[in-house]
């Protein structure tokens, strides 16, 4: 999760830099606020749209994922059926099926649109649950698409990167201007310097309300898959979870069905097992 994190500040920094560059070049960071803002937008949205719309090559590619186009055996055939049957009941277009070999248990969705989106799951969880438990998280990755979570997840994300932007830049140029009165002063060092600090305090409160996001849409998703597949099934998957090793998390905009540690929990993506099923048992 740290990792993530620091992806997370590095990005935000070189956005800054970036945008620094462009601001002071085109002479919009003078006095224009709106500018600063339009700026901020572009550039905020800019990367959350580019990784959405190439998510599904990204994440094939991240896992060495194969889409199943004709089953080869019972296995495959069982997971294209399986998704199919889901993604009726779930009123959504037939998503792509891909496999990958990962000893890991995992799954994830992903995909720009509902029209377009991709369901993959590992060797791993195949070999380590039951027929009814992968069923239960193959429902579980459905939900996510149904529920139109890939979407809403970069729009966020394309938001909390706006403010973040804009944020720190604003109050870095007052800060530079109650220093020194002349223009140049929003260029200097102190300028800079405020604003990097700045990008990384917002950059945590974002990637705080980021994760909080990410927790509450597995909440619906376990409540997705058990109305498709009933809630001890996925109670089950996730008990089975529980007694297997953490699988490593996948970053960008993979949507992945994991295992969280002992980590704080304002930085999980995910909530921890136990609550999830406790969740599931009180619907």
């Amino acid at each position: 999760m740290m990792m993530r994190i620091l992806l997370f500040l590095a990005t935000n920094f070189a956005v800054m830099l970036v945008l620094g560059i462009i601001l002071n070049v085109t002479g919009i960071a003078g006095n224009s606020t709106g500018g600063i803002l339009i700026m901020a937008m572009l550039f905020g949205f800019a990367g959350s749209l580019i990784s959405l719309f190439l998510s599904k090559t990204m994440a094939l590619r991240s896992v060495g994922a194969e889409v199943i186009t004709e089953p080869r055996n019972q296995a495959e055939r069982w997971l294209v059926e399986t998704v199919r049957r889901q993604a009726q009941q779930a009123g959504i277009p037939m998503p792509d099926v891909a496999i990958y070999h990962s000893n890991d248990a995992n799954a994830f969705a992903t995909g720009a649109t509902k029209n377009n989106s991709l369901v993959a799951i590992s060797t791993g969880l195949l070999n380590s649950m039951t027929e009814e438990e992968a069923e239960a998280v193959l429902a579980h990755e459905v939900s996510h698409i149904a529920n139109g979570d890939m979407v809403t997840m970069t729009l966020l994300q394309g938001v909390l990167n706006t403010f973040v932007i804009f944020l720190s830049r604003v109050i870095a140029n007052v800060v530079a201007s109650s220093r020194n009165g002349d223009e140049e002063s929003r260029s200097s060092g102190i300028y800079f310097l405020v604003s990097m600090v700045l990008e990384i305090v917002f950059g945590i409160l974002a990637s705080i309300i980021a994760m909080w996001f990410s927790r509450y849409r597995e909440y619906r998703a376990d409540a997705g898959s058990a109305q498709l597949v009933g809630k001890e099934k996925m109670i089950a998957a996730l008990q089975r979870l529980q007694q297997i090793h953490e699988p490593q998390e996948m970053e960008g905009s993979l949507n992945a069905f994991m295992i969280n540690g002992k980590r704080s929990e304002l930085f999980m993506s995910h909530p921890p097992l136990e609550k999830r099923i406790e969740a599931l048992r009180s619907l």
